[in-house]
């Protein structure tokens, strides 16, 4: 095995330093960490904390670190444990979604995590559940309509910050000092939306990856049914609504390919003239250029199926007066497809095999030494067996 390569834990494999575990929130990958000299490119590396938040600090003391390291950095008060999970010429990159520059004022990165550290991180994070609880059942008695989805302790134990959801503006100054003197530690109050709770708490999705909102996203956009009407997808809201309630973020991924295919097709409300007669809109494949039209306006009755390009010819052809004999080009054929051979057998063809198979063990035909002949047979070959000599 080539030493360069190491097995990574939650990796499920052989994994290379810049990769990062696949189960990992907000998982990053940095194909240029095995490049030689990429981490005295820049001395500013990046940090994960619990789950999806992240952080950028200043290595000022040179220290070396990689990808994975666990290390203490600044915090307000104090300091707090986190993951290094970017280092080198991909973090400049990164500064630029967060508009932050270089020069830009960043707090420092301490040490690598201690022992000492690690236990105060640990006892921190183990008082994250029961705070969360205690925490909501004290919203609640201050009739404060809010959500604490989440709480996430410093590392050294000194302070906490508060996810919560609130549809409307929410007065917690008064929660803020009962949660300072129940838990004596600094409170910070940061406010989420679903979907960020969502991407916080992690899952599977329907199509059986992470959640994008827990692997890749950080820019949450709204999300309207029309991307949905664009791409031809049923208005099902169980199926449109992703673990967060909330239209699925993936609805907006595909939907200016979609948007940019549909020029290529016709208005679905323009009726065709032909000489065969008038023919209506059925259904489109967008991504396939094709449009199926029928005789009846509510029934599927003799579909034809043409391309956009054919549509938009039999338009002009009826804006001049003119009827196509029919739809198809010239009496061209539709487009061949791949047959399915389970569509064309008939659904009953084990209908008949299987009664007769039925009426055939009631009558005793599946085994003859019911029949009365084939028991006396063999009666008399047991009975010879038996008077046979032994030597034999």
């Amino acid at each position: 095995m080539d030493k360069r390569y190491k097995e990574s834990n939650g990796c499920a494999g052989i994994c290379c330093k810049g990769c990062g575990k696949m189960d990992a929130p907000l998982n990053t990958f940095d194909w240029l960490a095995c490049v030689p000299g990429n981490e005295e490119y820049t001395d500013i590396v990046e940090v994960q904390f619990k789950n999806t938040r992240k952080g950028y600090y200043k290595n000022s003391n040179n220290i070396p670190l990689q990808k994975g390291d666990i290390v203490a950095v600044e915090a307000t008060p104090g300091h707090d444990i986190g993951k290094v999970t970017m280092t080198g010429r991909l973090v400049l990159l990164q500064l630029k979604k967060t508009r932050l520059t270089p020069e830009s004022e960043f707090k420092r990165v301490y040490r690598k995590a201690r022992p000492v550290d690690m236990e105060k991180y640990e006892e921190a994070k183990a008082r994250e559940h029961d705070t969360m609880i205690r925490s909501r059942q004290i919203a609640k008695d201050l009739n404060l309509e809010m959500k604490i989805g989440d709480v996430e302790y410093q590392g050294d134990g000194q302070k906490a910050i508060f996810y919560y959801i609130a549809d409307n503006r929410v007065d917690f100054r008064q929660l803020i000092k009962v949660l300072a003197d129940v838990f004596k530690i600094k409170i910070e109050m940061k406010q989420i939306g679903a979907r960020q709770e969502a991407g916080r708490i992690g899952g599977i999705g329907p199509c059986g990856r992470p959640l994008c909102c827990a692997a890749f996203t950080t820019n949450f956009v709204s999300v309207s049914t029309s991307a949905a009407r664009f791409q031809d997808i049923s208005l099902n809201p169980q199926k449109l609504a992703g673990q967060c309630a909330k239209l699925k973020c993936c609805l907006n991924y595909e939907v200016d390919a979609y948007v940019e295919a549909s020029r290529a097709l016709p208005s679905r409300d323009i009726e065709l003239e032909t000489q065969d007669g008038t023919y209506y809109f059925f259904k489109c494949d967008i991504m396939r250029g094709e449009i199926t039209y029928s005789t009846d306006k509510h029934i599927p009755a003799n579909l034809v199926t043409i391309t956009g390009r054919r549509a938009f010819s039999v338009i002009e052809m009826n804006k001049r007066g003119e009827r196509p004999e029919s739809l198809q080009a010239g009496g061209a054929q539709e487009p061949k497809r791949s047959a399915d051979l389970l569509e064309q057998e008939n659904i009953n063809r084990f209908d008949n095999a299987s009664r007769g198979g039925k009426k055939r063990r009631k009558g005793g035909g599946g085994n003859n030494n019911n029949r009365p002949e084939q028991r006396r047979n063999n009666d008399r070959r047991d009975r010879k067996r038996k008077d046979a000599p032994k030597g034999e």
